[in-house]
């Protein structure tokens, strides 16, 4: 972010820091983003894997109860798998606030928990 951008910028908690031993607990609620413009910034923090592995996912959605759920692909590629032989990690990821359907979430896919989890979203409102 350049100039005042970061100044004006949301964050918004996306997960707050828990020890996740299924998908379900490292999945985050949705998040109406209608209201944002520009990039859209995804920050996935993982500490300790104990075992397996974190696979981040960024999905979107046309309302908050998930209609027409789907993975899309951020700006910079997918996350990186976070393994016991990678971790701790801390990865962002953006996607554009003009190719999503309204709702965001991300969605930590975990195999062979628990693993520590947090996840932000950073977002500048359209009006300022």
């Amino acid at each position: 972010m350049l100039g005042n951008e970061g100044q004006s910028a949301e964050v918004t908690s996306l997960l707050a820091p828990v020890s996740a031993a299924n998908t379900a607990a490292a999945t985050s609620a949705w998040v109406d983003a209608r209201k944002y413009e520009g990039d859209l910034v995804f920050s996935v923090q993982t500490g300790v894997v104990t075992a397996g592995q974190i696979v981040w996912t960024i999905e979107h959605a046309s309302d908050g109860s998930g209609t027409g759920a789907a993975a899309i692909t951020p700006n910079e590629g997918a996350f990186t798998v976070v393994t016991t032989a990678n971790d701790p990690q801390t990865e962002k990821r953006t996607v554009s606030a003009n190719a999503i359907a309204g709702w965001v979430r991300v969605v930590g896919t975990i195999t062979t928990g628990p693993s520590l989890v947090a996840a932000t979203l950073l977002s500048r409102p359209k009006y300022v």
